[in-house]
């Protein structure tokens, strides 16, 4: 009898040093390759939660290794992924409410995007998110600007009969409106695009434009400047059922993890559109600068396409757009 109480005490102790000795993976995926800002902010908080020593452990999937860009947000709200940094209106399909974070002439500037994501417009699409079993972490805007494979970008009779990439359904639908045709890609994908000739012009974050390379493939450059007319919304998600899941301490170091992430993305996004701009002068591309004329032009085309086709498809996209317009 004494024995086999012994032999259970020492497999109960087995049990139990498994137990503690197993950090609990959570596993986060994205697109981008590890010189990225975006990898860089999912970095962050993976080592931050290891340094809590929560037994909680991050495992980052990058490289669209783990699923395809615009596929993470489904596997993500099903709890089949745990984490991923994500141009939220590539899940548009799912929330029409989400094209408008990547809508033409919004966002005014980095200070302006971090106002944006304190405010009544992001917490009615937090409440989206929800809807979907799905809750922000860290949030982040990128500003971006054109590149042209063989001509300059500015204004819209320039992308007139060129095969142009945009990255969601509202600059699709501005760029319809200035005669250009549509090729629905990720920005991972517009390298090749470029180079087989698919692509003529195309518009995307100045990060991924670097990370990339996209300066090898065009002639010109049109970096987000004084004005940018390209501002998307990139947070970094979680699946809300996986962190309800949690402990109180790794939720804590999650958390804590999340907020100095966020305060790195803000500070670093604002030196993209610059470095950007040197990268690709340093490659041999032509620099254009979008004056404040084109900047209103755009603005007035998107206007009458864009901001028309959300508030028309959208149930409460008119009380969205206004609340995203009454963030000064």
């Amino acid at each position: 009898m004494k024995a086999m109480f012994k032999t259970a005490v020492a497999a109960l102790a087995l049990a139990s040093a498994g137990t503690l000795g197993s950090a609990e993976e959570l596993r986060l995926s994205h697109q981008w390759s590890n010189k990225d800002i975006r990898h860089q902010v999912a970095q962050i908080v993976a080592d931050e939660v290891a340094a809590a020593d929560v037994d909680l452990e991050i495992k980052i999937f990058g490289s669209k290794s783990l699923f395809k860009p615009r596929e993470q947000y489904k596997p993500l709200s099903r709890g089949q992924l745990d984490m991923t940094v994500l141009p939220l209106s590539y899940a548009g399909g799912q929330q029409p409410a989400y094209n408008l974070t990547l809508m033409p002439g919004l966002v005014k500037n980095h200070d302006h995007a971090a106002r944006l994501a304190d405010s009544p417009f992001m917490e009615a699409l937090e409440a989206k998110m929800a809807e979907d079993d799905v809750m922000v972490l860290v949030h982040g805007y990128l500003a971006g600007g054109f590149a042209g494979k063989d001509k300059c970008i500015t204004k819209p009779e320039d992308v007139a009969g060129l095969q142009t990439r945009a990255a969601g359904k509202s600059f699709e639908q501005m760029l319809a409106g200035a005669d250009a045709s549509i090729a629905s890609m990720a920005s991972s994908e517009i390298y090749n695009a470029m180079q087989t000739g698919v692509l003529q012009a195309a518009n995307t974050s100045s990060s991924s434009f670097v990370s990339y390379r996209i300066y090898e493939q065009v002639s010109c450059y049109t970096p987000a400047g004084d004005v940018a007319l390209w501002f998307m919304y990139q947070p970094l998600l979680m699946n809300k059922s996986t962190f309800d899941g949690l402990n109180e301490d790794q939720q804590a170091a999650l958390l804590a993890a999340s907020e100095k992430a966020q305060a790195f993305y803000l500070e670093e996004a604002k030196k993209q559109d610059a470095n950007s701009a040197k990268v690709f002068e340093e490659a041999g591309v032509e620099i254009a600068e979008m004056t404040p004329e084109d900047f209103e032009a755009w603005r007035a085309l998107a206007i009458e396409t864009s901001y028309k086709a959300f508030v028309e498809e959208v149930p409460d996209g008119q009380d969205l757009l206004d609340k995203a317009l009454a963030v000064e």
